[in-house]
């Protein structure tokens, strides 16, 4: 049973960092240094919290909602025309049935897109990742509200980034550089019908894979659900023109394990359709993460924080997609 999210997940109105973002010496504003405590302590307690004041504007966020209802609600021949293929880079179409989470399926579909590359940039690991994006031609000018709806959740996690960077008492600038400085990002839009009973399993408990995630979701429907430090799920209901946002497995290790990245879910027990647009700030994808150096010195009594693990980031996130889909490659 999840308890509702309303007491229990932090609002964080970040408008104070963004209009000092460039500002080397931004904790020297009382604003700021509010906002780094609030993003601290949501970080250190549930790993999940609401974002206001973010500058991305109702209107779009709502768009790009709209369209990709109306995307979903096409005939499955048409969204098949942009179907994920073998060897396209996990990019497109996938109907229900073909997603899983640990190695049960998943009762949705989506639109998955990843920042693009030239081919062979990444050698072998980036292989399997290689290939533009399909977007559909229907509805028109999809492509052209995603891209810059994009852009600007690139800019707003950087930005938020440099809030959490300072929570963890580093510089603003931890999280870019040679790690952040050519920032690899994954789009999901993600569809989940409409049920007629209880707890059909959307998507299933996990973490997400990198830095940050930001989540617009439908604003009249209950679905996502986040497990905290204390066991409980707790249902996360929409606050229009907000974005919920959570750290991925990739923070974890960067800030040596002083912040987790939290398991969550999705269960649609809405009858009507509902519609998220994931987007997923990662950093560079041939980066290798490993506790940065500052945090390590930060934190060395806190037993629980000492996260000794290499990874490189491409690797990971190739190793998690050959892991969702592995029944779906098999198939087509």
């Amino acid at each position: 049973m999840a308890t509702d999210s309303k007491s229990l997940l932090p609002i964080i109105d970040i408008s104070p960092l963004l209009v000092n973002c460039d500002d080397p010496n931004m904790m020297e504003d009382v604003g700021v240094a509010e906002v780094v405590r609030k993003l601290d302590r949501a970080c250190r307690d549930v790993g999940f919290f609401y974002v206001t004041g973010h500058g991305i504007s109702e209107s779009l966020m709502k768009k790009v909602k709209e369209m990709s209802h109306q995307f979903f609600e096409l005939p499955y021949e048409e969204k098949l025309k942009i179907k994920i293929k073998p060897g396209a880079g996990y990019r497109g179409y996938q109907k229900f049935g073909e997603n899983y989470t640990n190695g049960k399926q998943d009762f949705h579909e989506a639109i998955d897109c990843y920042k693009e590359f030239e081919q062979g940039k990444y050698g072998e690991t980036g292989k399997a990742m290689e290939g533009p994006n399909q977007w559909p031609e229907n509805p028109q000018e999809y492509k052209e509200e995603m891209d810059e709806y994009i852009k600007l959740c690139i800019d707003l996690s950087r930005n938020i980034l440099r809030g959490i960077s300072l929570a963890l008492g580093g510089s603003p600038y931890e999280f870019e550089g040679d790690l952040v400085g050519d920032p690899f990002w994954i789009m999901r839009i993600i569809g989940y019908p409409g049920v007629n009973q209880e707890n059909v399993i959307g998507c299933g408990a996990h973490t997400d894979y990198g830095l940050l995630s930001l989540i617009n979701q439908d604003d009249d429907k209950t679905a996502l659900q986040v497990k905290n430090f204390a066991g409980d799920w707790i249902s996360v209901t929409p606050i229009p023109g907000s974005f919920v946002c959570n750290i991925g497995d990739m923070l974890k290790i960067l800030s040596n394990g002083v912040y987790e990245s939290t398991l969550h879910r999705v269960i649609n027990n809405s009858p009507r359709y509902r519609v998220c647009v994931g987007f997923f700030y990662e950093i560079n994808f041939d980066a290798v993460a490993e506790p940065l150096d500052i945090f390590k010195e930060k934190y060395p009594g806190d037993k629980i924080s000492q996260v000794s693990k290499r990874v490189v980031y491409g690797e990971h996130l190739v190793n998690k997609l050959q892991d969702t889909f592995v029944n779906f490659v098999e198939h087509i």
